[in-house]
C-alpha cells in the first residue's frame, strides 16, 4: 500500500527537522510525502527531495512562533488555538489540491488536525518531544518536574498539571469556533485533537522519558527523529589531535536570547584544560560571543561528526540535541532557556546521564559542572545506556509501520461503516 501523505510542520527548524526525517522514512519505505510549512523553510524541503507547499493564510516566523513565553496561556492562545482557522483553511486547500491518505502534523497545530477530522482524513499527531497533553503518572510538559516522591512534590505536580490544563482550556472557544466554521461539532476539552488523532506518534524513546505512565489507546513511542539538516552536514569543523578532553557547546536552532548563556559557557569552558568547539546556530552571530583563540566558533557544523569524538555536549536542552549525544554516549549540561528544554533537562538528571543548572547559572557554576562530567564516569555509561535503547528505537522503523497501519485500520472501519479504529 503506497500512501499519498501529507506532512505539516510549523515554527523553527527544531520541527522541520524530524518532519523531514519522518518524510524520508516513508519515502523509503515507498510512499509519497510532500512537506507543508513555512515558506522559509522551502529551500531546505526542495534540498531533501520533497514537494513543498507554504502557508497561504496561515501565520510564519515569529507571528507563527511568538518568541514571548512568560505567560504560557497567552503563548498557546497566540500560536495554537487563535489561528486555527487559518491554519485549518490551508490545510484543506491542499487536501484538496492533490490526493491525500494521510495528514501527520506537528502536535501544536490544532488546525491542521481539525482540517483532517473535517475531510474525513485519518491523522496522526507528532511531538518531537514529550507528551504536550498531560498524562497520568507524568509531571506535564512545560514543568521541568520529576515523577513525584514527597507529598510536596506530588502538590507541585498536581499544581502543575492544572496550570497547563487551564491554560489551554483559556482558548476552547476560540477553538470551538474554528471547528463550527468548518461544521464539525464543539469539543469539551481543548485536548480533543490528541483524542481525536488516529495516532499520536511521540518522537522519543520510551526508554527516555519517565517511568509509568499510562499512554492512551492511540499513543505511541516512536523513537526520535534524528536527521541531520541539509544545511549542517557539510560543514564538519573536526576536532585537532591534541588529546585533551574535547567539549561541544551547542547552541539551540531556535531563538531564544541565548547570547548571554552561550557567553557564559565561553567564558567557563575557557578556564579549563579542554578542546572546545561552539556552534552558536541562526540566531547568534559568531563575533557576538568573543571567544579566547583557544574556542573555536563556528555558526555551524555537523554534531554527528563532532559527536563521535567528543567528551561532553553542552546545551540549552533541544531533545534533537540532546538524543544525538545519547546515540553516541556523550553525557550532557543541560542549562534550559526554554520551558519544554527544562523537562529534557530533568530527565537528562534523572537518568544520570549529565547534570541541569539554570539559565541563570554562573560561569564558575557552569566550570564546576563541567570538571565533574569530565572525571565521573558513571555519566558517560549511564549516557551509553540510554543510547542503545535509542539506537533500538530507531531500528525500529515506528513511525511508518504506524502511518500505514492507521491508514489501514481507518479503511476498514469506513468499509464497513464503523467509526475510528485503533489497531
Amino acid at each position: 500500500m503506497s500512501l499519498d501523505v501529507l506532512c505539516i510542520s510549523w515554527g523553527t527548524t527544531g520541527n522541520l527537522s524530524p518532519m523531514l526525517t519522518a518524510a524520508r522514512q516513508l519515502h523509503r519505505a515507498g510512499h509519497r510525502p510532500r512537506i507543508m510549512a513555512d515558506p522559509a523553510m522551502s529551500a531546505e524541503v526542495e534540498a531533501a527531495g520533497f514537494p513543498f507547499i507554504g502557508w497561504r493564510r496561515a501565520p510564519t516566523g515569529q507571528k507563527a512562533d511568538p518568541v514571548d513565553f512568560s505567560d504560557l496561556a497567552d503563548w498557546l492562545r497566540q500560536a495554537m488555538f487563535a489561528p486555527a482557522g487559518v491554519y485549518a483553511a490551508d490545510t484543506l486547500d491542499e487536501i484538496r489540491r492533490l490526493p491525500t491518505d494521510a495528514v501527520l502534523s506537528i502536535d501544536l497545530l490544532v488546525g491542521c488536525a481539525l482540517a483532517a477530522e473535517a475531510a474525513g482524513i485519518p491523522h496522526a499527531v507528532l511531538s518531537p518531544h514529550i507528551s504536550i497533553r498531560p498524562l497520568p503518572g507524568m509531571p506535564p510538559a512545560a514543568s521541568g518536574l520529576t515523577p513525584p516522591r514527597t507529598e510536596a512534590e506530588r502538590a507541585a505536580v498536581d499544581a502543575a498539571t492544572d496550570a497547563i490544563v487551564l491554560a489551554m482550556e483559556r482558548s476552547r472557544p476560540a477553538l470551538n469556533a474554528a471547528r463550527r466554521a468548518f461544521g464539525l461539532p464543539p469539543v469539551a476539552s481543548a485536548f480533543a485533537h490528541y483524542d481525536r488523532a488516529e495516532r499520536v506518534l511521540l518522537a522519543v524513546s520510551q526508554a527516555f522519558d519517565f517511568d509509568g505512565a499510562m499512554l492512551p489507546a492511540n499513543y505511541r513511542y516512536i523513537g526520535p527523529l534524528l536527521d541531520e539538516p541539509v544545511w549542517s552536514r557539510g560543514a564538519r569543523t573536526l576536532w585537532s589531535g591534541a588529546g585533551r578532553p574535547r567539549i561541544l557547546v551547542a547552541g539551540s536552532t531556535g531563538a531564544q536570547n541565548q547570547t548571554d548563556l552561550l557567553r557564559r559557557i565561553v567564558c567557563a569552558v575557557g578556564t579549563l584544560e579542554a578542546e572546545t568547539i561552539v556552534t552558536t546556530g541562526p540566531n547568534v552571530e559568531v563575533g557576538d560571543l568573543d571567544a579566547p583563540d583557544t574556542i573555536r566558533v563556528v555558526a555551524t557544523a555537523s554534531h554527528d561528526a563532532l559527536m563521535t569524538e567528543a567528551d561532553l555536549v553542552i546545551c540549552q536542552g533541544g531533545h534533537g540535541t540532546i538524543s544525538r549525544a545519547l546515540l553516541h554516549g556523550v553525557p550532557l549540561l543541560v542549562i534550559p532557556l526554554a520551558r519544554d528544554q527544562t523537562d529534557n533537562a530533568a530527565r537528562i538528571a534523572l537518568r544520570g546521564a549529565g547534570l541541569r543548572l539554570p539559565a541563570t547559572a554562573s560561569a564558575d557554576a557552569i566550570a564546576a559542572a563541567v570538571r565533574r562530567l569530565l572525571v565521573e564516569p558513571g555519566f558517560r555509561t549511564a549516557a551509553g545506556t540510554l543510547g542503545a535503547a535509542v539506537q533500538a528505537d530507531l531500528n525500529a522503523g515506528g513511525l511508518v509501520r504506524e502511518i500505514a497501519a492507521m491508514v489501514a485500520a481507518h479503511r476498514d472501519a469506513a468499509s464497513r461503516g464503523g467509526g475510528r479504529l485503533w489497531a
